[in-house]
């Protein structure tokens, strides 16, 4: 009941809400902190755990797919400058920056596991600061340098994280041998791909030959491509590959083999999809928060500040390097990597099947970083957006800046 009066309670007010620093996630995280604290406890939802775990899959499985779909690589080839240096040096600089931070912070870990955690804090989610990507102000080439970083790295950094999990397990009691390991690893990293290739384009040319013969619904047309992202991941885990990988190669050769026919996947994840997301947001804020933040020790809050910083900003600039742009677009480029529900269903789904030595701490950090990235950014995106679409106004000052880009689809 509490669930269905928060979205209806939002609803009413959402497009008001739009105008401020409010942003969705901040909302519903807020609802699940008050209804998770001492003062509210008693009309906390009661959830059983199995039930978040299915949420948290289904919703990744989603958001993967859909990320990747809603990229099309063929006008991405032509554009690739500013996403290639934020997914191709930014990214992996990131992950090693996070992986230094966590080892200098947190000595008891091992390096694999501060990789880990690197890895998992490395994806970004635009959606936490809606309005640095929507602006008009903000010129079209950095909203979509933010928009193509944002759908490719959780899929990208899904395999790092997997083969990280499964390596720094090896020292979790597992009784698998490193050979073992590593054969686990190649086929999570192998047979998903396959199995989301196989899935996408069968069922991409069935879903177009159907519609072509005006043999399917509208309606239907928007459930099959969501059927096709859980084919995916059920076909794949059922092969003995990683059904996430499956589900985000799925999104990518549907959307690209398909184009035109994916409207019907994107109305799906501006309405049911986002729903799911903003519950599992509240689901973090009802649940997950108040134990973290009463186990954060001064190390940890340290650990989240470099990580929305240092170990963003600063592999961004150097991945900016020769690109052309002025130090405004990359502090602001660097700035907005909020970081949101990739990771949060990463430390959800991922953590809690490694046996990692230091699993909790990490999974703690995780949490932490971001809790506190929702509001941060939140509450950042609208005053920055509007500063830095002033700064970068004039185009004969910033040419770089406003070379042309074909605009990509937003998650909403």
């Amino acid at each position: 009941m509490w669930i269905a009066l928060f979205v209806l309670g939002y609803g009413l007010v959402s497009k008001r809400l739009e105008r401020t620093i409010v942003t969705p996630p901040m909302v519903f995280v807020t609802l699940g902190l008050l209804f998770g604290s001492g003062s509210l406890a008693a009309l906390s939802m009661h959830i059983d755990q199995g039930v978040i775990h299915v949420l948290a899959e289904l919703t990744l499985v989603l958001v993967l797919f859909g990320d990747a779909a809603r990229i099309d690589l063929r006008v991405l080839r032509n554009e690739l400058g500013l996403p290639a240096r934020l997914l191709g040096i930014g990214m992996p600089l990131t992950i090693i920056a996070g992986a230094l931070a966590a080892k200098l912070l947190f000595p008891q870990t091992t390096w694999l596991e501060a990789a880990v955690l690197g890895a998992i804090l490395a994806p970004t989610d635009a959606a936490l600061g809606q309005a640095v990507v929507s602006t008009p102000s903000v010129p079209l080439r950095i909203r979509q340098a933010l928009n193509v970083e944002s759908g490719l790295n959780d899929g990208i950094a899904l395999p790092v994280v997997l083969i990280f999990a499964a390596l720094a397990s090896m020292g979790g009691g597992e009784a698998r041998t490193a050979s073992e390991w590593v054969w686990f690893a190649a086929r999570q990293v192998t047979l998903g791909p396959l199995a989301g290739v196989a899935v996408a384009w069968i069922g991409g040319r069935l879903i177009n030959a159907s519609q072509s013969r005006e043999w399917m619904s509208g309606n239907f047309g928007r459930l099959a491509g969501i059927a096709l992202a859980l084919l995916a991941f059920t076909g794949a885990e059922q092969i003995g590959g990683n059904g996430f990988i499956a589900a985000f190669v799925a999104g990518m050769t549907l959307g690209n083999s398909q184009r035109g026919q994916c409207e019907y996947l994107y109305q799906f994840l501006e309405a049911e999809g986002q729903l799911l997301v903003l519950l599992v947001f509240l689901l973090l804020g009802v649940h997950l928060a108040w134990p973290t933040i009463a186990e954060g020790s001064g190390r940890m809050w340290l650990y989240v500040v470099l990580s929305l910083t240092v170990v963003r900003m600063v592999p961004v600039a150097i991945s900016m390097m020769g690109s052309g742009l002025r130090a405004p677009s990359v502090v602001f480029l660097g700035w907005f990597g909020p970081r949101g529900l990739a990771s949060l269903l990463f430390a959800i789904l991922i953590l809690e099947e490694a046996a990692l030595p230091h699993g909790p701490l990490v999974f703690d950090v995780v949490i932490l970083t971001v809790l506190a990235s929702v509001f941060a950014h939140g509450m950042s995106a609208a005053p920055a957006a509007r500063w830095y679409g002033r700064a970068a106004s004039d185009a004969a000052h910033c040419p770089e800046e406003h070379k042309a880009v074909v605009e990509q689809p937003l998650r909403m």
